[in-house]
């Protein structure tokens, strides 16, 4: 006599009967389910008894299809913003992959990264290219087909669509034109690197890519640098030194900072001491994919608020650097303890005259 268990979920049991009742014509004994000292109690096991040879594989074991959650509704007409892998193939939302199986067009940065991504998971939906060289032409030729009522699928090569990537202005359009527009969210590098650098999570700023022109790079590194927020910059491997370069003149040697690369990945890595520190450990090495690097907020002082002559210094040292007054008083003020108020009464006492007659 041989007998088999099977360990199935309750509903499998009451909501196919028919199913476990084909079994037991299959079985001399009749069907028994034991619970007994069982430490399941969403399950139960199922046993049958036979006096005749059965092959013990699961390829021989009668087939059951246990009822599939339902989906969450259908898809209406509109945009979604998909989220991709930064990095592993499957770190991917199930409804990720509905939407993208379900959209009549997915629209792409780079078809060829995607392509590899939609082949993995046997995803056939038409792919066309958006990117920040054809975003206004695209844009029109989408927006039409959206107002005809297609479901139309944005992903970016990884990570959120719009987040340093095209996308901004398709959804400005589609807001516009009061075409719905709805996020899968998915990974990101922003939140991954954050949550696990070890750094202060409850208030941060994410900057991106700094600016290409060496003025308008240092002056946003100012900002950044007198704010007691996380700050979350987005950093090509090619100027990982030039950037760790300027950021320690900036901020100063000392601050800390991490450096997240290859997240998800195999190699991934997550670097972690002092900008100067960084910029003895990069030196002579060249890493390889873009890299999201976190320094910490400037610490918040409770001391007394600077004199006037101190705010007077650092004002006209930012004006002789050919910061705008307004920008000076803004760097100033988020610096010190100092109201912007207060600092823009005194810079407009010392030097609006000498701003107007230089204009």
């Amino acid at each position: 006599m041989v007998s088999v268990a099977r360990l199935l979920p309750w509903p499998a049991i009451f909501d196919t009967p028919a199913i476990v009742s084909q079994w037991r014509t299959h079985f001399s004994h009749s069907l028994s389910c034991s619970i007994s000292s069982f430490r399941f109690p969403k399950y139960a096991v199922v046993s049958f008894c036979s006096n005749s040879l059965i092959a013990s594989s699961d390829s021989d074991a009668p087939d059951i299809s246990l009822p599939q959650p339902p989906k969450q509704g259908t898809l209406k007409p509109g945009l979604y913003l998909v989220g991709t892998p930064i990095g592993n193939l499957e770190d991917i939302t199930l409804r990720a992959l509905r939407v993208l199986k379900s959209a009549d067009m997915i629209l792409s940065e780079d078809t060829r990264h995607s392509r590899k991504l939609l082949q993995y998971y046997g995803i056939k939906t038409p792919l066309m290219s958006y990117h920040k060289f054809n975003e206004f032409q695209r844009g029109q030729t989408v927006l039409k087909r959206l107002q005809e009522g297609e479901i139309v699928a944005l992903i970016s090569d990884a990570g959120m669509p719009g987040i340093s990537d095209p996308g901004t202005e398709l959804v400005k359009l589609c807001v516009e034109e009061n075409i719905i527009v709805v996020p899968i969210p998915g990974a990101s590098a922003v939140v991954s690197a954050l949550s696990a650098s070890g750094l202060p999570t409850d208030d941060f700023t994410f900057v991106g890519f700094l600016p290409k022109h060496a003025g308008s790079r240092r002056e946003r590194l100012l900002l950044s640098a007198n704010q007691s927020a996380t700050q979350i910059f987005f950093v090509p491997p090619h100027k990982l030194h030039q950037f760790l370069e300027e950021t320690s003149s900036v901020f100063g040697d000392s601050r800390r900072c991490v450096i997240a690369r290859e997240m998800t990945k195999i190699h991934e890595e997550f670097w972690r001491g002092t900008l100067h520190d960084a910029k003895e450990a990069f030196v002579s090495r060249k890493p390889k994919g873009e890299m999201t690097l976190l320094i910490e907020g400037k610490a918040v002082c409770i001391d007394e608020a600077p004199p006037d002559s101190q705010v007077e210094d650092e004002l006209r040292e930012l004006i002789t650097n050919g910061h705008s007054l307004s920008m000076a008083v803004k760097l100033v003020a988020e610096g010190t303890s100092r109201k912007r108020k207060e600092v823009y009464a005194l810079a407009l006492r010392k030097f609006g005259k000498q701003l107007v007659e230089e204009e």
